[in-house]
């Protein structure tokens, strides 16, 4: 029983490091050539928009979708990478008991 509990204790620790390394992360999604810029973070929080003056509100609706799907892409690769770095979650594995 004490195991499990080590064992629950370990994954806590593991997931707070995980999340904290998540927070690190920072990406900017582009559209229309670059004049429409959102930057979000691992949590997946926007942190700033950028939107280049004189540009219709079409096209200002249709880039900031499309800079929003750009980091949301972007955000999954780096979060991906930055897991497998850490060995995935192998954490997990000797808790089926």
């Amino acid at each position: 029983m004490f195991n499990k509990l080590k064992q629950i204790k370990d994954i806590r620790d593991q997931a707070k490091q995980m999340q904290a390394m998540m927070a690190e992360i920072v990406v900017v999604g582009q559209a229309a050539g670059g004049d429409v810029m959102i930057t979000i973070d691992g949590n997946q929080e926007v942190q700033g928009v950028k939107i280049t003056e004189g540009l219709s509100t079409e096209m200002i609706e249709q880039g900031v979708k499309k800079a929003m799907k750009d980091a949301q892409k972007k955000l999954q690769r780096e979060m991906a990478t930055k897991m497998k770095d850490m060995g995935g979650l192998d954490f997990l594995k000797g808790l089926g008991g």
